[in-house]
């Protein structure tokens, strides 16, 4: 009887880890109808929790695409690139191809000390925020794709308005 308990305690906590495993690099939502990525590139998925409709509308997702590259500590940095946004045809969805020639611009300050490695980014894309569905980016292989989430105070302001007096 003993055995057989170890037995089935070993199987279950096996089966437990594998779950948990596949669990980890399983996405919430099926990506299939999104074309694989081109020879060369990468497939990006951004999927965030769906808190309901009122709490995804006061949220905004930033996300960009950068590399890791070799700096000094007072220049700023930044990537030649662009997103494009496609129409995944036949589904009502989109994605998003970042292109980039991988030139890294910088100012021309006169720097001494230490470089460092940074994340130099391209200019960011700002969309709505949607718990349900995901965010497909492709990009090539060596950069990264991050992303930031912005949410709105609940509370809203009124502007001033301005008069103009006539000059008649």
């Amino acid at each position: 009887m003993k055995k057989l308990m170890l037995k089935t305690g070993m199987v279950v906590a096996t089966l437990l880890i594998s779950i948990s495993a596949m669990a980890q690099t399983l996405l919430k939502q099926d990506t299939h109808v999104f074309p694989a990525p081109e020879k060369g590139m990468v497939k990006y998925v951004i999927e965030v929790p769906h808190a309901g409709i009122a709490a995804d509308n006061n949220k905004k997702i930033e996300f960009f695409a950068g590399k890791y590259v070799e700096t000094d500590a007072c220049n700023s940095y930044f990537l030649a690139g662009e997103f494009d946004k496609k129409d995944l045809e036949g589904w009502g969805y989109h994605y998003y191809v970042f292109k980039t020639d991988g030139n890294v611009g910088m100012t021309k300050m006169l720097c001494q000390g230490e470089k460092k490695n940074t994340f130099v980014q391209a200019p960011s894309v700002m969309t709505e925020y949607n718990g349900r569905m995901p965010i497909v980016i492709y990009a090539p292989e060596g950069y990264e794709v991050k992303f930031k989430i912005y949410k709105a105070e609940p509370e809203t302001y009124q502007a001033a308005e301005v008069t103009v007096k006539s000059t008649k």
